[in-house]
């Protein structure tokens, strides 16, 4: 029977369990525990199994877990580790990706629940019998969703307290995607309350004490240690800069190709690699695990599906969107640089605050690294990084945000969009070719070097634009006479029609010659035949042609 793909699958015995695809990271438990340090903070991207892998620790050193959900992996060859680490220790195991709010109160509330229901759980693996009244009595109030905001601080202390007791044995804490309390902090304005909390409830159990073997902590960014880690000692840090752990996160082109031939779809590799590859952990290319996962259950239905930006639908891409707001005029050609495929140098400061994360471009060039929207080329030369976008699926999410960013930016001057279009109404090529000129030397140009089609960066502005006047009908691609208009409006009160044909023109001295023939193209395909069978007496022709931030109009009535 084929094992099932596993989507959004974060529970590592139902992984095993129920016959699921496992991409076996179990290596990296034997790299932690000869590299580990009384704290370890991995730092990825989203969506890069950091959870599947905190699952697959708790129920590798956790007391009382099924060890026979090992058997065959990669760590069960390391008979004498297991021995001596496999089921060994008591584990305390939270993630706080859920601990995000509009507001503090509610954030705060969602962290009790978590912990309270972490509690619950670890209270039903030990005998009532063996715990102490007052120990029971912690555990009561730990198991309440109503606990004090001290007991919140001090629940990881409490729990390893009471469980280095009850077992007689070091206890291992497990916190997943740490920063997410403070990245929700940050963006709705309570990260000054956030911190404090979180700085208690981190010092507490991570810095003093005794009854803490390993901490284990992942999240995307890699927060400054005198933020919430003051203090810390023996705090090793493993961020995607690393060559440590290089390969456990996310897949390598080994074990793509492996997921590949496994569903009988090995011819998708190239294209699957153009769309997700391009990750740089360490001195390894990585995939994205979720996008590759996505698209292979696409090609299971159909074998030629098209690649899609699954990454875009797991997130607002928040940090994308402030970032192309707070651009300069350096910092869009920089943007456009990205687009096309080149690098750019940029000095990276991997320790932040959240406080600092936009208060400057140059600290959003860190965060757009640390979380994955833009990675290393080659080695860095100091903290002074040549960066890249990964892959055509992150390019996608930045087309997006930049298509989205223009469309709110023109729409604030209402005044100057109702004249363009009414140009167009007007037959008045100067008119639409001055402001599209205007509009084109405002916005950041993605010139599609990746394909054949560069007009289509072109198409998506003016559809932009020409949605503003709510009157008209306008359709994309349109079948109509011998083939697809680029652009037809049905500006139905003035009983106008109108086609537009855009092309890309090889330089700015053949704009003209570009124009011309888009004109040819829409009278030789008759597409103005669907609009003379509409009833529309006056029907305007137009070829615009684009180079770069140049364009030119002609107008055939």
């Amino acid at each position: 029977m084929q094992k099932k793909l596993p989507i959004g699958i974060e529970n590592f015995e139902d992984m095993i369990k129920e016959n699921y695809y496992y991409v076996d990271k179990t290596g990296l438990l034997k790299q932690l525990l000869n590299e580990h340090g009384l704290v370890n903070l991995f730092t990825r991207p989203r969506r890069f199994g950091k959870s599947l892998n905190m699952s697959m620790l708790k129920y590798f050193f956790e007391i009382g877990n099924d060890q026979a959900i090992f058997e065959g992996l990669e760590i069960s060859k390391d008979k004498e580790l297991c021995d001596q680490y496999q089921g060994k220790f008591p584990v305390i195991s939270v993630s706080l990706k859920g601990a995000k709010a509009g507001n503090y109160e509610d954030a705060k509330a969602m962290m009790k629940y978590i912990m309270a229901a972490e509690s619950r759980r670890l209270y039903d693996r030990m005998s009532g019998d063996k715990l102490s009244e007052k120990q029971k009595e912690q555990m009561k109030s730990l198991m309440s969703d109503n606990m004090k905001d001290t007991e919140l601080m001090t629940a990881l202390w409490i729990l390893s307290s009471i469980l280095k007791e009850y077992y007689g044995e070091k206890v291992i804490i497990l916190i997943d995607e740490y920063d997410v309390p403070l990245d929700k902090a940050f963006e709705n304005n309570y990260y000054n309350e956030m911190i404090i909390l979180l700085r208690n409830m981190l010092k507490q159990s991570l810095k003093t004490n005794d009854n803490l073997y390993m901490a284990v902590l992942t999240g995307c960014l890699r927060i400054a240690r005198e933020s919430i880690f003051t203090g810390l000692n023996n705090f090793n840090i493993f961020s995607i800069t690393d060559q440590y752990f290089d390969e456990y996160f996310g897949f390598t082109d080994k074990e793509v190709k492996e997921i590949l031939q496994y569903y009988k779809v090995p011819e998708a590799f190239e294209q699957t690699k153009k769309w997700y590859d391009g990750y740089r952990f360490g001195n390894t290319d990585i995939y994205c695990p979720w996008d590759v996962i996505n698209h292979c259950r696409a090609l299971k239905v159909e074998p030629d599906a098209t690649p899609q930006p699954y990454w875009i639908n797991t997130s607002g891409n928040y940090i994308v969107k402030r970032f192309i707001e707070k651009a300069n005029q350096q910092t869009r050609r920089e943007i456009e640089q990205l687009i096309e495929g080149k690098a750019i140098q940029k000095e990276i400061r991997l320790e932040l605050t959240y406080n600092e994360l936009d208060s400057t471009i140059e600290n959003l060039w860190s965060v757009l690294f640390a979380t994955g929207y833009l990675t290393q080329q080659g080695k860095p030369q100091g903290r002074t990084y040549s960066l890249i976008i990964p892959n055509e699926s992150i390019r996608q999410i930045f087309i997006e945000q930049i298509q989205e960013w223009f469309k709110e930016t023109t729409r604030k001057d209402e005044n100057r969009l109702k004249d363009f279009c009414k140009a167009f109404e007007e037959g008045n090529a100067e008119a639409i070719e001055e402001q599209f000129n205007n509009y084109l030397m405002k916005t950041i140009s993605i010139r599609d070097t990746f394909t054949t089609k560069k007009e289509n960066f072109y198409h998506g502005v003016l559809l932009g634009l020409l949605s503003y006047d709510p009157d008209w009908y306008i359709t994309s691609n349109q079948e109509s006479g011998d083939g697809y208009s680029d652009i037809m409006i049905e500006a139905e009160q003035a009983r106008i029609g109108i086609i537009i044909e855009v092309k890309y023109a090889e330089n700015i001295k053949t704009l003209d010659k570009a124009c011309q023939k888009a004109l040819k193209q829409i009278k030789e395909k008759n597409y103005d035949q669907k609009l003379e069978e509409e009833g529309y007496e006056t029907i305007l022709n137009y070829g615009i042609a684009c180079y770069k931030k140049r364009c030119k109009v002609l107008v055939d009535k």
